[in-house]
């Protein structure tokens, strides 16, 4: 492990070399895969230099426990070895984790789709709910999101919604929301007060960018037609709705959120290239294809990664058997305590996979 760190030590500082070059903005794609590089290896580097540091005071601290001279500084130094060599251990553990290989993917930007699936009129109001949660997550973190193609329902909520977050590891962090959630409630609608249960299902697709998938102009066919809202009320009266078929794959997309054709089109044609690059991903990588696979079901109650318990104030995730009582500031976005046990569940399986 110490020749592997060393050797990221040394790829660190000729990074920062390259990233100071006047040159280097010139090719800015080059530019930010050695600023991705240089960020990822940053964290792996900061935690060595703290290790070796830790290392060294536990070199003096033992030097200190061999002078059995002065008894008061004997027992000073047994308890600093005690504690140091603790510390150690967890920065130990902590940079083995940080040595697993992460996704390639994890920089992407991500396209969610959120649909209602079993429950009728509340599992729409809370698919709602849960991209109020998502945006709200993404603004703690200063990330942009935008609103790609809705289906909205007569009582105000969605039976799909598709919408875009970019910024920095998007899809690292959003990756483990893909699966069924599900949600227990009282519905606004329910006059004698029984708890109801819904299903909503969520899958996060990685943004492919131009160079990741190529789409044929030749293998797609566009018909337009007039946007419609709930219940099938005309909202345009021009053809300004957008749907794409792609003919190889029969993949097809709509978009009728904007009152431009063309920009319809351009949206339309990113959750296109995003579905097409994670079928792709999914003939080369087929472990996390079939994990997807499992948790994206088809939206009934019982194919659940987690359970929204509106009464108790609960939310249970059930892959990493975490349960939080903090329902309603989760409901505000305050997603970090549920993603961060899910990032180290998956860094300690990949580890124990490594080492078996």
């Amino acid at each position: 492990m110490k020749a592997k760190l060393e050797a990221y030590v040394e790829r660190f500082r000729e990074l920062e070399q390259l990233v100071a070059e006047p040159d280097i903005h010139k090719d800015p794609q080059r530019y930010k895969s050695l600023m991705r590089e240089h960020a990822q290896l940053s964290e792996i580097v900061e935690a060595y230099r703290k290790y070796t540091h830790l290392t060294e005071q536990l070199e003096q601290a033992r030097a200190l426990l061999a002078d059995e001279r002065d008894h008061e500084l004997h027992q000073m130094a047994r308890q600093e070895v005690k504690q140091l060599e603790h510390e150690i251990e967890a920065r130990e553990y902590e940079l083995k984790l940080l040595l697993v290989p992460t996704d390639p993917l994890d920089h992407k930007n991500t396209i969610m789709e959120i649909r209602a699936g079993t429950g009728g009129d509340e599992a729409s109001l809370f698919a709602a709910d849960l991209y109020r949660m998502y945006a709200r997550y993404a603004e703690t973190k200063g990330w942009k999101t935008e609103i790609m193609s809705t289906s909205e329902t007569e009582v105000g909520g969605y039976k799909e919604i598709v919408f875009s977050i970019s910024g920095k590891q998007i899809f690292g962090n959003l990756k483990f929301e893909s699966g069924v959630h599900r949600v227990q409630r009282v519905p606004t609608t329910e006059s004698g007060g029984r708890i109801h249960t819904s299903a909503v299902t969520v899958a996060v697709l990685p943004e492919a960018e131009d160079t990741d998938v190529q789409v044929s102009p030749e293998d797609l066919r566009i018909d337009v037609f007039r946007s419609s809202g709930p219940g099938g009320q005309s909202v345009n009266t021009t053809d300004s709705a957008v749907r794409i078929t792609h003919e190889p794959s029969g993949l097809v997309v709509s978009c009728q959120d904007e009152k431009s054709q063309h920009k319809n089109k351009a949206k339309a044609l990113r959750i296109l290239r995003a579905r097409l690059y994670e079928i792709e991903e999914q003939k080369k990588q087929q472990e996390r294809a079939s994990a997807r696979k499992s948790q994206i079901g088809s939206g009934d109650r019982s194919e659940r990664i987690r359970t929204y318990n509106f009464p108790q104030n609960r939310v249970s995730d059930h892959r990493v058997n975490l349960t939080l009582h903090k329902l309603d500031s989760i409901m505000q976005g305050a997603l970090d305590e549920l993603i961060e046990a899910l990032k180290l569940s998956e860094q300690e399986e990949l580890l124990h996979s490594q080492t078996s």
